[in-house]
């Protein structure tokens, strides 16, 4: 059983395997429009075999150079060791929780369709193991009725496997 950082009352998460259309194409969208190369994301949301949003998590630096130190490993919340889904506030790289693909998604599907649309929808996420407590807030008040992530996630995005194939955690 996996043990996520956080999950609403009530809620599951589901999973798929790669080959999976709309996982696919969430990977596709975190490959081109992620800019937190440290942990990059995407999120498509999916409402009758229909694509109705997309986006990839943005980082807090815009500075290109500052972009590729975060990704190389400066960030501050992870010298201070501050677990994921805490405190984004204290490394300007780190994408805020409200520039996180489900976030960025959810309102890139309001400005394409609207609001009252997102009822029902399926949500894919690729890139991370788990959804943060104001992601599923969002993804809860916009009616997002299953969130699909990649089989085997806890493993291949967390820092914390020495599996992970994010930034093999290093040894002494």
């Amino acid at each position: 059983m996996i043990k996520y950082p956080y999950l609403p009352k009530g809620k599951k998460i589901n999973y798929v395997e790669a080959s999976n259309k709309y996982m696919s194409v969430a990977k596709k969208v975190r490959d081109t429009d992620s800019t937190d190369l440290a942990f990059s994301t995407g999120a498509v949301i999916v409402k009758n075999n229909k694509i109705i949003g997309q986006a990839g998590n943005k980082a807090g630096y815009t500075l290109p150079f500052m972009i590729k130190l975060h990704a190389n490993g400066l960030c501050f919340r992870r010298m201070l060791k501050i677990k994921s889904g805490q405190k984004y506030w204290l490394c300007p790289g780190c994408a805020t929780n409200k520039k996180h693909a489900e976030n960025m998604a959810i309102k890139d599907a309001i400005n394409k369709v609207n609001q009252d649309t997102l009822p029902g929808a399926d949500l894919y996420l690729y890139g991370h193991w788990w959804c943060c407590e104001h992601c599923w807030n969002t993804m809860i008040n916009a009616g997002i009725k299953n969130v699909y992530l990649l089989k085997r996630s806890e493993v291949l995005f967390n820092l914390e496997n020495p599996d992970n194939i994010i930034r093999k955690k290093k040894t002494n």
